[in-house]
């Protein structure tokens, strides 16, 4: 499955399964199309609305908080810390993102990470958090974790992260672009006792 899972750069991720999944797109080439859009917070390089309308088909499901869902038409999903929804094939489960000592993801925003099951494995996207006590309970085989600090965890903490959630495979993003660089990437690597995988972004 990992070989179906192509990072973007930042935080943006593309699953291409029987379903084409777009996480946070954002500068995207608009190819191939979606099937299902996942936005996990309202920040513009997470929830960019221009790069959306590029993706879409008529029939393209968009899932995301309150406060990104209620600016879209179509068949758009609202989901909050704790909901499930099953979208085709593909189970999605949000669970929280948020910084608990830091501004920028208040945990009263109730903004996503998303545990989705995709052709039998369990793939968590942290999206913008650091390192939190829900964690521990989260059990996938591919955590796909921020790890380029400011606004979400350092390569540190996101391998404190790995070690907790445990995985076959870590994969950082959240690097290379606004904040972070790809030496976070690998310093996560170098830190994690997981298997991890330091994508390109293509």
């Amino acid at each position: 499955m990992q070989g179906k899972i192509f990072w973007l750069g930042h935080a943006s991720i593309r699953i291409e399964a029987d379903t084409v999944i777009y996480i946070d797109p954002w500068k995207v080439k608009g190819e191939p199309r979606a099937d299902l859009i996942l936005i996990s917070h309202a920040h513009h390089d997470h929830f960019s609305p221009g790069d959306i309308k590029k993706l879409r088909k008529k029939d393209t499901v968009i899932v995301g908080p309150a406060d990104c869902i209620s600016q879209l038409k179509g068949d758009v999903r609202t989901m909050a810390p704790g909901d499930a929804i099953t979208v085709g094939a593909v189970k999605i489960e949000a669970v929280p993102a948020y910084n608990p000592h830091k501004p920028y993801h208040p945990q009263a925003n109730r903004w996503l990470g998303f545990i989705l099951t995709v052709e039998g494995k369990r793939i968590y996207f942290a999206g913008d958090t650091d390192l939190i006590p829900e964690m521990k309970g989260i059990r996938v085989d591919i955590a796909i974790l921020p790890v380029g600090g400011t606004y979400t965890m350092t390569a540190a903490e996101a391998a404190q992260a790995a070690a907790l959630i445990h995985p076959e495979v870590a994969i950082p993003i959240h690097c290379g672009d606004i904040v972070g660089t790809m030496e976070d990437a690998k310093e996560f690597h170098r830190l994690t006792p997981v298997p991890v995988e330091v994508k390109t972004p293509s």
